[in-house]
């Protein structure tokens, strides 16, 4: 196998992983704080919103890992020659989603828990509470812009 596509490979794994692992973490939390809410109250759908907020980045690894594993012909077919130091521009350019989305998951998952405390005390103020954790998103939709240019920029094949 070409050392290439394995740097590729790599690229796609951990743009899916790390944020995959800061989002599972995430939710968790989140799905904790909130059962232990909606044992006093019943407002499932508000819980459920902000449970859901960390698991973006998860969404956003695997965006990439597709776009990567595209380019390259992992998915797809049509198997791209890839040279060594094109598949470590292909890992770099992968890095900014894969660190920053397992970071900021489990960051967002800390103001999720936080916000279902917040509603949890004053329900009128889930709007208030949706803005915190959603704050912590930017960096996430900022990591997977910059992943998303980095690897649309590389020319493989």
């Amino acid at each position: 196998m070409e050392l290439g596509l394995v740097y590729a490979a790599l690229g796609a794994a951990l743009a899916s992983i790390l944020p995959g692992i800061g989002s599972a973490i995430a939710v968790s939390w989140a799905g904790q704080a909130g059962a232990g809410y909606l044992t006093e109250e019943d407002n499932f759908g508000n819980i459920l919103v902000l449970q859901a907020l960390p698991a973006t980045q998860g969404i956003y690894g695997l965006l990439i890992a597709f776009v990567l594993a595209s380019k390259v012909g992992i998915i797809g077919g049509g198997h791209v020659m890839v040279t060594a130091e094109q598949g470590l521009q292909l890992l770099l350019g992968a890095l900014p989603l894969a660190v920053v989305g397992l970071v900021s998951a489990l960051f967002q998952g800390k103001a999720s828990v936080a916000s279902i405390h917040l509603i949890a005390k004053r329900g009128e103020k889930f709007g208030n509470a949706l803005i915190l954790p959603s704050m912590v998103e930017t960096f996430a939709i900022l990591a997977l812009l910059v992943s998303f240019l980095m690897i649309s920029g590389i020319n493989v094949g």
